[in-house]
């Protein structure tokens, strides 16, 4: 199977929980969005050449299936690429785990866009520094707790046990992006989660990671994506 991931070419997104995945397991892909006239052709997709169209990217092609929404792709990639145990009752319990990563990221992203995506960082700054002041005492901390504490329960060294799965690759994500936009926040957090710390470091140890993270494949963290560096934010 060579798959077609949809995502916009500049920023990693949301579409790189996808992409890391793909690294990880070696798999063949194309990222079309970032080849010449493939952002046209996603944007052809989510208006009306479907009969099932994706309300946004990310989303894969998969043969003739389209599967849109992170979870749902990582929910269908993980058992082709053996990064999602055989039960189904552990199946669930790891799209149970990415969906609250989902929902992490949101509020993440609400970070520099509390009013709405319509509106601008620089149209919401106010707003902007009393939600972020919440979100990094209050819930980036009740999050990675969270995981801490599953992780913790799997007797890892994974988060569901000893095999890593798509959601440890998240979790990395998680962490390099948390890093990069809250620096100062972070190293005071993560004393509080040393083994999400961990599962960070193996996961970029892994071959096809560490490749994919020195290859010009891996956009850099930039100020248009979830992550974004605002200092005046950071405490």
């Amino acid at each position: 199977m060579r798959y077609q991931l949809y995502y916009w070419p500049e920023i990693q997104g949301r579409g790189e929980f996808v992409r890391l995945a793909l690294e990880d397991a070696g798999a063949s892909y194309e990222d079309v969005a970032r080849k010449t006239g493939g952002t046209g052709k996603m944007m052809a997709m989510m208006n009306g050449r479907e009969k099932r169209p994706p309300f946004a990217p990310p989303f894969l092609k998969a043969g003739k299936l389209v599967i849109a929404q992170v979870a749902e792709i990582l929910f269908y990639l993980g058992p082709r690429l053996k990064l999602a145990p055989r039960a189904e009752a552990d199946r669930l319990w790891l799209h149970q785990l990415q969906l609250t990563v989902t929902e992490f990221v949101a509020e993440i992203h609400d970070t520099h866009h509390p009013l709405g995506s319509s509106l601008y960082y620089e149209d919401a700054k106010p707003e902007a520094k009393r939600y972020t002041e919440n979100f990094l005492a209050e819930r980036a901390p009740k999050y990675l707790g969270y995981f801490e504490t599953v992780l913790a329960k799997s007797k890892g060294p994974y988060l569901v046990g000893r095999r890593a799965s798509y959601v440890d690759l998240s979790v990395f994500q998680l962490i390099e992006g948390l890093r990069y936009a809250f620096p100062k926040a972070m190293r005071r957090i993560e004393r509080d989660v040393p083994g999400l710390v961990a599962v960070r470091d193996a996961v970029a140890a892994r071959p096809g990671i560490k490749k994919y993270l020195a290859s010009p494949r891996r956009i850099p963290f930039n100020e248009s994506g979830i992550f974004r560096r605002y200092p005046e934010l950071d405490r």
